[in-house]
């Protein structure tokens, strides 16, 4: 029973009175920092809190305060500075308990992130850290995480760190918040390198440079009927053998300098007129002879053929490009410096 008899409350329910006497403004802010789990509990107790006494709301308070209180002194001094501390405010008894239970808590909130994530990734940032490093994090990882971690690990390490978590009494809030840091960091650093290097539409379109032309105008049918938008954002990040019209004629004649005339003729043979034309327009009189001519008396080509012509075509356009020997107007406004 409370101090004016009536019933007592639980933690829950004290949490939910202390945000009640806060006011909808301040509790809002309050929530902000809150994960998902606590933000449920939370308002699930505050929803069916029907009514307290003002004893008990002052009860609530108080006992908030005091948890507050132990955390800031031992965030500030380490626990045997909180334990002297508290005890000349609340005597040893009150002051023992209040430790007990903020330590707890931190033991449950500290290295949160890595009870989200799954064992490889966790063993990929830890396995060359030293035996203490590792039976400090294990021993905040779930149970079946730290078995299939200290299973990976070299058979020496192994018992080494075993024999480190089964030493292990306790450890400083000061020791767990650096070593957390620095593995959240590290643990940052993996993610954001491995979104960096898979997928996009960059990525994509690299790929898609690269299949054979049935297959690309397939993929590409089929997804504009899905996505029009993405395929186009795909195309344009791509260069296909209909894009030689981007270019200007300088590129043109840059790129017919460096390809076979076999693979010119095969091309061509599946160009469009627009296509065909500015190429012809671009090479020398004797040159576009002989392509001609050669176009007459080359007939029953195999389609997989004039696409890798085609393909040859386009991969030499774009080592070019990526040398600076010519350019790709793709509609952007890029800046000429003449």
């Amino acid at each position: 029973m409370s101090k004016e008899g009536g019933p007592l409350l639980t933690p829950q329910q004290k949490a939910a009175a202390v945000v009640i006497s806060l006011g909808a403004e301040r509790a809002s802010k309050i929530y902000k920092y809150m994960g998902e789990d606590d933000l449920e509990t939370l308002t699930l107790e505050i929803a069916k809190l029907d009514h307290i006494t003002p004893e008990q709301t002052e009860e609530a308070m108080d006992d908030f305060y005091k948890l507050c209180l132990t955390q800031k002194v031992i965030t500030e001094g380490g626990v045997d500075y909180a334990k002297t501390v508290l005890e000349k405010a609340f005597g040893s008894q009150q002051a023992a308990t209040l430790l007990e239970r903020v330590t707890r808590n931190l033991k449950t909130r500290a290295f949160e992130f890595i009870r989200k994530t799954d064992s490889k990734n966790l063993f990929a940032i830890i396995q060359h850290e030293r035996p203490q490093t590792i039976a400090l994090i294990l021993s905040y990882a779930k149970p079946e995480q730290a078995s299939e971690i200290i299973t990976e690990l070299p058979k020496d390490k192994q018992v080494r760190v075993v024999e480190c978590i089964a030493r292990m009494d306790s450890a400083s809030p000061e020791t767990i918040k650096i070593v957390e840091n620095i593995l959240e960091k590290k643990f940052s650093s993996v993610l954001s390198l491995d979104f960096a290097q898979v997928g996009g539409v960059d990525y994509i379109a690299e790929v898609m440079n690269n299949i054979e032309r049935s297959s690309e105008k397939y993929i590409f049918d089929e997804l504009s009927k899905k996505d029009i938008k993405l395929a186009d954002e795909i195309r344009n990040k791509m260069f296909v053998f209909e894009d030689i019209t981007l270019l200007d004629d300088r590129g043109i004649q840059e790129f017919l300098r460096e390809v076979e005339t076999q693979d010119i003729v095969y091309a061509l043979k599946g160009a469009t007129q627009e296509v065909s034309n500015m190429i012809f327009a671009n090479m020398s009189s004797r040159m576009a002879e002989t392509v001609k001519s050669e176009l007459e008396f080359t007939y029953n080509v195999r389609l997989k053929d004039v696409e890798e012509a085609q393909q040859k075509i386009v991969a030499i356009i774009r080592r070019l490009e990526e040398e600076g020997r010519l350019m790709i107007n793709k509609g952007g406004k890029d800046e000429i410096i003449a």
